[in-house]
C-alpha cells in the first residue's frame, strides 16, 4: 500500500488536512498540521501505522518565526518510511494538547519538552521532571531554549513527588542513586506489601550532561566524536545514527563496502555487550563461574575489536561518508578464526547456564513484561523482542543485512529467561552475520567524499544492541547544528522495567534490572 494512502486516510477518515507535505528524503515524510489537528493526526498515525511514538521533541524557532515547532515521529514499517507530524506553537502561548493519555509512549517525551522548553502538555497525567533535579535547577529554567544563558542554577530546595502507595502493611524501600555495582546512578523507590513489589517509581537524571545543548553550533565533523560519548557501550551505534542523518543531508551515498563494514562493526559491538549482559544476569543470581566465563569472552571480543580498529569500544571508526578502518584479507581470516573459537566457548557457556536448576529457577517466569504492556509503553529492541514484539530495524532497512539473510530473534514469554534467550540467539546470529559479511565484502572505497552539507533536517537511525538509536539533526545555512534530538532505546524501555518487577520480590530486582540492561547516560543525555 502506497504511503500516500495514509495521507488520504488522514483527510477522509480522521478529518486532518495537512498544511504541508515535505518529502525531500526517500525514507521520510514530514506532515505539517495546524495545532488544533496535531493530536488527531498523531492518534491517527499511531493507529494506522501500529507504531509507538518513536520520538517527540521541540525546536526553538523564535529567532526566525517567533514560534516553537513540536514534532512527533512514527515509523511505517510496511512503507519503509518515517512519518513526522509537525506543528507550530506561538511563542506567546507555550502549550499544546497532550497525547499521553491516549498514547502512553508519548508521556516521557512530553515531560522532556515541558522541562527543557517550557511548552506545557495540557492534560498530561504526569508532568514531573525527568532530568533537571529540583535542588539544582530553579523553576523557569529551560535550557534548550535559544536564549538560555548558563548562570545561577541553585534553586529553592524542592522535593520530587514520588508515587506513594498507602495502606496498612505497605512499606517503602529506597535504593540508590549510588549503587554497590559499577552502574550509573538511579533512584528506585519500591512499595511493597510483605514480599511482593506493588509499585516501583524510578528517578533518573543524575548523569544529565546537556548533550543536545553542547551539540548546538558545532559542525557535524566536530560533533561526531561527542556522539560516541552519549552512551559509551553503544559508541558505534550512536555515531553511526548521527552519520546517517548528516549523510542524508549531504547527499553522501555510501559504497557497498562501507555498508558492509558498518554492519560488521555494529555486530561486534552487539557481541561484547550481549556477553556483558549474559554474565551480569548470572552474577546477579550468584552464579559466579559462568559470569567470569562470560567476562573472559567479552574480553576476547574487545581485544579483537582493538586489533581490527585500534579501539576496544569501536571509537573513531565511523566517519561522515563511511568508516575509517578497512579489513584486509589477513584480518578477515583472523576475524573468522577468532569468532570460531569464541563461538565454541560461547556454546560451553550456554551449557553451563542451562545445566543449573537453581539458575533456571531464578530466571524462569521472573520479571514478566507482557506483550500488550510492552506495546503500550513503546518498549523496543531486545526487551521488546523478548515480549513478542517482532521489530528490528535491521530487518528491512539495511542492504548488507538483507544480503546476509538476517534472521530476527524473538521470544514471547517476556521474562528474564526470554531476555536471556534473545541475547543468546542474537549472539550466535551476529557471529554468523559477521562471518558471512566479511566473506562477501565487496570491493570499493570505505569512505565517500564530495557531498555538500545542505541546510535542513534529517533522521538517522540504526539498530543498536539495545534497540533503535535515533538522531534527528537540523543544520543551519552555515552547515552547523541548529538542533540535534537523540533517542536512545533506554528512554523507551525504563517504564517497562517498572512494570516487569511487579509481584516479584525485591531481591529479584537486580536480575530483572540487568536483563533489561538499560543505559543511564543514554537516557539522561
Amino acid at each position: 500500500m502506497d504511503h500516500l494512502k495514509i495521507i488520504e486516510a488522514l483527510k477522509t477518515k480522521y478529518g486532518v488536512t495537512p498544511t504541508r507535505l515535505t518529502s525531500l528524503l526517500a525514507d521520510e515524510l514530514q506532515v505539517g498540521v495546524q495545532q488544533a489537528d496535531f493530536k488527531k493526526a498523531c492518534l491517527a498515525l499511531h493507529k494506522l501505522l501500529h507504531s509507538p511514538v518513536m520520538a517527540m521533541f521541540a525546536v526553538d524557532e523564535r529567532p526566525e518565526h517567533n514560534s516553537y515547532a513540536v514534532k512527533c515521529v512514527f515509523l511505517g514499517i510496511e512503507y519503509r518510511k518515517w512519518f513526522i507530524v509537525s506543528m507550530d506553537i506561538p511563542a506567546d502561548k507555550p502549550s499544546f494538547d497532550s497525547i499521553a493519555r491516549e498514547i502512553y509512549s508519548a508521556n516521557r517525551f512530553e515531560r522532556e519538552i515541558w522541562e527543557m522548553f517550557g511548552l506545557e502538555p495540557l492534560d498530561n497525567p504526569d508532568n514531573r521532571r525527568l532530568r533537571l533535579h529540583e535542588e539544582v535547577w530553579p523553576a523557569g529554567s529551560f535550557p534548550l531554549r535559544k536564549d538560555f544563558q548558563p548562570g545561577q542554577t541553585e534553586g529553592a530546595k524542592g522535593e520530587y513527588r514520588f508515587i506513594r502507595v498507602e495502606g496498612e502493611g505497605i512499606f517503602e524501600v529506597p535504593v540508590g542513586p549510588v549503587h554497590a555495582g559499577i552502574i550509573g546512578p538511579g533512584h528506585f523507590r519500591f512499595s511493597a506489601a510483605g514480599e511482593p513489589i506493588i509499585n516501583l517509581d524510578i528517578r533518573l537524571g543524575f548523569t544529565h550532561r546537556g548533550v543536545e545543548k553542547i551539540l548546538e553550533g558545532k559542525t557535524p565533523a566536530a560533533a561526531l566524536s561527542l556522539t560516541e560519548c552519549v552512551s559509551g557501550d553503544s559508541a558505534f551505534a550512536h555515531s553511526a545514527a548521527f552519520c546517517r542523518a548528516v549523510e542524508k543531508l549531504s547527499g553522501l551515498a555510501l559504497s557497498d563496502r562501507a555498508h558492509y563494514l558498518r554492519a560488521i562493526y555494529l555486530e561486534l559491538e552487539r557481541l561484547y555487550n550481549h556477553l556483558s549482559g549474559i554474565g551480569g544476569i548470572a552474577l546477579d543470581v550468584g552464579f559466579s563461574f559462568p559470569a567470569a566465563y562470560a567476562a573472559s569472552l567479552k574480553e576476547a571480543v574487545q581485544t579483537l575489536n582493538e586489533k581490527l580498529t585500534g579501539s576496544r569500544f569501536l571509537k573513531g571508526v565511523n566517519t561522515l561518508g563511511g568508516v575509517t578502518r578497512d579489513l584486509d584479507p589477513d584480518q578477515i581470516e583472523r576475524l573468522a578464526a577468532a569468532l570460531k573459537t569464541i563461538l565454541a566457548d560461547f556454546n560451553e557457556l550456554k551449557k553451563l547456564l542451562f545445566s543449573s536448576v537453581s539458575f533456571m529457577d531464578r530466571v524462569d517466569t521472573t520479571g514478566v513484561l507482557r506483550k500488550n504492556i510492552a506495546a503500550d509503553f513503546g518498549v523496543l529492541g531486545l526487551v521488546g523482542r523478548a515480549s513478542g514484539i517482532a521489530f528490528d530495524l535491521r530487518k528491512n532497512s539495511f542492504p548488507a543485512y538483507k544480503a546476509a539473510g538476517f534472521r530476527m530473534m524473538t521470544r514471547k514469554e517476556g521474562d528474564v529467561l526470554a531476555r536471556l534467550n534473545v541475547r543468546l540467539d542474537e549472539f550466535a546470529e551476529s557471529v554468523r552475520l559477521i562471518t558471512e559479511l566479511a566473506a562477501k565484502l565487496p570491493a570499493g572505497d570505505i569512505c565517500s567524499t564530495g557531498g555538500k552539507t545542505n541546510p535542513g533536517s534529517a533522521l538517522g537511525y540504526i539498530e543498536g544492541w539495545r534497540g533503535p538509536v535515533l538522531y534527528w539533526v537540523k543544520l543551519d545555512a552555515a552547515g552547523k547544528i541548529e538542533r540535534c534530538k537523540i533517542v536512545d532505546p533506554s528512554f523507551h524501555n525504563w517504564p517497562g522495567l517498572a512494570d516487569a518487577v511487579l509481584d516479584n520480590i525485591i531481591p529479584d530486582f537486580p536480575v530483572c534490572n540487568k536483563s533489561f540492561d538499560l543505559s543511564y547516560s543514554g537516557n539522561d543525555l
